[in-house]
């Protein structure tokens, strides 16, 4: 379905997740937000969740988050209702015909498959358009140094992000700096969906790949990446 507006950039779904950990297989939602932001990257549509995940949020993970089991026992709806409402949110703004925003999609949208398998929903079918500011930053400004963090995006681009880590603020920080991003760069910009979807997924094949190699090149000759984006 083509997007109800004349460029890309103009409407975004964004979406972010904060959870129990780093590891996609495992780890367990603990607060997520999927909305709509317009062109100038004011907020048009907010869903927000905080979730029991149904196990010990680690103290690490609160403290990067701020979430507690207790307060996620007490206050959080339960696991497998907050998965169905989120993939349903997604997949209507999806029919709608808006790309959805996220930063390192590949963590967020395969922790959302995971925790559908998990419950036995039915994934987000073939998450597409995604735009993933990450690969899409790294693709246009390869050789910048320095991190590429969604808060060192944010300050690279211009774009102010008050709260990090809290999901609501993430999203629509990394929402604007997509929008910064084609604003800069005008064959972003000018790009259809549907190309730039399949040129991320390139993308990310090979930044995966350069990673790879730096790594096994400098002591670790073991070590694996990998770049299967948008769903691990």
């Amino acid at each position: 379905m083509n997007a109800p507006h004349a460029r890309w950039s103009d409407r975004l779904a964004v979406f972010d997740l904060e959870t129990t950990g780093i590891d996609v297989d495992v780890c367990r939602i603990v607060t997520a937000h999927v909305g709509l932001i317009g062109p100038d990257g004011e907020p048009l549509e907010q869903h927000a969740w905080l979730v029991d995940p149904g196990v010990e949020i680690p103290t690490a993970a609160s403290l990067i988050h701020g979430v507690s089991t207790e307060r996620a026992r007490a206050d959080g709806l339960p696991a497998a209702q907050a998965v169905a409402e989120i993939i349903g949110t997604l997949a209507g703004l999806l029919s709608r015909g808006y790309p959805v925003v996220a930063y390192n999609a590949s963590y967020d949208l395969t922790v959302l498959a995971r925790e559908a398998e998990r419950y036995g929903f039915t994934p987000l079918p073939s998450p597409a358009p995604i735009i993933d500011p990450l690969v899409i930053d790294r693709a246009v400004d390869r050789y910048r140094r320095g991190k590429r963090t969604l808060t060192a995006a944010a300050e690279h681009y211009g774009v102010e992000l008050l709260d990090a880590h809290d999901a609501a603020a993430d999203a629509i920080a990394a929402g604007r700096v997509a929008q910064a991003i084609a604003r800069r760069y005008p064959e972003v910009a000018a790009a259809d969906l549907a190309s730039l979807h399949a040129e991320q997924v390139q993308w990310s094949l090979e930044q995966a790949e350069n990673y790879q190699a730096w790594r096994r090149a400098n002591g670790e000759p073991a070590f694996t990446a990998v770049g299967t984006w948008p769903v691990r």
